[in-house]
């Protein structure tokens, strides 16, 4: 290493922006850091990048804490830097047309794409074209530098794939697992349920039977794999492993489940275990994904169950705080929403929503729970300028605006059967809502003065191979101006630009 220097830096929150000062020493010349400047004082600090999203950039200090800055308070030259960054990794600068996990960057699943059309023609968006072979299953899809990636099920091999996004075309196929389609409720239909992960030229990929791995996205190698019953002790919901794996910084995280530690991290580059959260025993995993947070100057994971919503120090899987959920039951699906201190929590079965605030000592305190607004069962809920969007299972229902703070109903729409149940996506000030029932696709202005519809069309040709009780559970994905669906084993690509 090169010559040392000592460099001074804590995290505060002042005026929206964070002060340097004392607090850490870092290792000038060390090849995966960079000098970054802080604005106002020209005060320096050695880091490494880690990402950039919503103005905000956060990177990772030499104690292995990741700090999140506004990019507003670092130097020109920093923020040019951070603009031109260009990997599509996960837990790097988003690019333009890259969409590398599960509900993306900031897993919002609110794009910050723009140039999109606010209102279709009557036969809908022009289709560019479809892929018909992504097996089996209610995975969905992410796009990194020009290719699609996915998992599905072919006879019963667990297979990540690969397709070109300019033609539609196969790049190349992957078996990493098995699916017998035994051993779980496939009542509904087998096959993967998780999305795969993009970091730094690997695809992760977590299989319904608990097989997780690392592939090559350029070519689809097999790097390494586990397996998170065998390996870790895991316990799947009835419905099999479902969540979406994160990776972060050199971490790859998941949640088996189980009664020996509900929370693992590998070394993203070899698989081996790097901690166990042994203080959290959920029992079954559930299906929800793990969210990345930082708060109280803690890079934390946050992990939905089925009775709690827990959160784990990223250093060492210590438990930090954990928000009850005791209506929980039968299937808790939902990744929860983090925003400004507040987690926001929701599932189906009669479980509602509820908003708690997580205090500078992380202590917890219930700020609202209700059980009548929003109950999503499936389709996720989505955060805008202070407004939850989402398809609830209330009686009255259907695609609702939820109010953050107070958790009370702005107003809700059911009338039209394609607006009773489905998953929601957010880009440009829009919605894309996908009916689970009949495969329309609606496009509704994210807004809380009320319900306003820009256009429809249905999804066809839809899935023969679908399970007679299964329904169309694949989210969508708006990302680099196409609009992609994905029913079983079939993929559309269609234009939604406005250009």
């Amino acid at each position: 290493m090169g010559a040392m220097k000592t460099c001074f830096f804590t995290r505060r929150l002042v005026s929206g922006a964070f002060a340097f000062a004392v607090a850490a020493v870092f290792a000038v010349g060390d090849a995966t850091a960079r000098t970054w400047t802080q604005a106002a004082s020209g005060k320096k600090i050695e880091a490494e990048f880690v990402s950039s999203a919503d103005g905000s950039v956060t990177i990772k200090m030499s104690n292995g804490q990741n700090a999140t800055v506004p990019l507003s308070a670092l130097s020109e030259e920093d923020q040019d830097w951070v603009a031109e960054q260009a990997s599509g990794s996960a837990t790097a600068a988003p690019v333009a047309g890259n969409w590398a996990r599960w509900r993306g960057p900031n897993q919002s699943n609110v794009s910050t794409e723009s140039g999109l059309m606010k209102k279709w023609p009557s036969s809908g968006p022009e289709k560019v074209w479809s892929f018909e072979n992504a097996g089996l299953g209610y995975s969905s899809m992410i796009v990194v530098d020009g290719t699609l990636y996915t998992v599905g099920v072919d006879d019963t091999d667990a297979r990540a794939i690969a397709v070109d996004i300019e033609t539609g075309e196969e790049k190349w196929s992957t078996k990493f697992g098995k699916d017998d389609a035994s051993g779980y409720n496939a009542g509904w239909g087998n096959g993967t349920r998780s999305t795969p992960t993009y970091d730094d030229g690997m695809i992760y990929v977590v299989g319904v039977k608990g097989e997780i791995a690392c592939l090559s996205a350029e070519d689809g190698k097999l790097e390494w794999s586990k397996h998170l019953i065998d390996d870790f002790g895991g316990k799947a919901g009835g419905w099999g492993f479902s969540e979406s794996p994160l990776v972060d910084g050199d971490l790859v995280v998941v949640g088996p489940g189980g009664k020996d530690a509900g929370i693992v991290a590998l070394d993203k580059k070899s698989g081996e275990t790097v901690w166990l959260a042994e203080e959290v025993k959920p029992g079954n995993a559930e299906y929800a994904s793990i969210l990345a947070i930082d708060h109280n100057d803690v890079r934390q994971y946050v992990r939905f169950f089925e009775k709690e919503a827990v959160s784990v120090s990223a250093a060492d899987g210590k438990l930090l705080w954990s928000v009850s959920w005791p209506r929980g039951g039968t299937a808790v699906i939902p990744t929860p929403i983090f925003k400004d201190g507040y987690l926001y929590l929701t599932s189906g079965y009669k479980a509602g929503s509820k908003l708690a605030k997580i205090g500078p000592k992380n202590e917890v305190e219930v700020v609202w729970d209700d059980e009548e607004v929003m109950m999503v069962h499936h389709g996720g809920v989505v955060e805008i300028d202070g407004y939850i969007y989402g398809f609830s299972d209330t009686r009255e229902g259907g695609l609702v605006c939820q109010d953050f703070m107070t958790g009370e109903k702005v107003w809700n729409q059911r009338e039209m059967p394609s607006m009773a149940k489905g998953a929601v996506f957010a880009a440009d000030g829009m919605l894309y809502c996908l009916s689970e029932n009949d495969g329309m696709v609606t496009l509704v202005e994210a807004t809380s003065k009320g319900y306003s519809a820009k256009g429809q069309f249905k999804l066809e040709p839809q899935s023969d191979q679908r399970h007679v009780k299964g329904k169309i559970w694949s989210h969508p994905l708006v990302v680099g101006g196409k609009l992609y669906l994905r029913d079983q084993e079939l993929i559309h690509c269609y234009n939604v630009s406005d250009s």
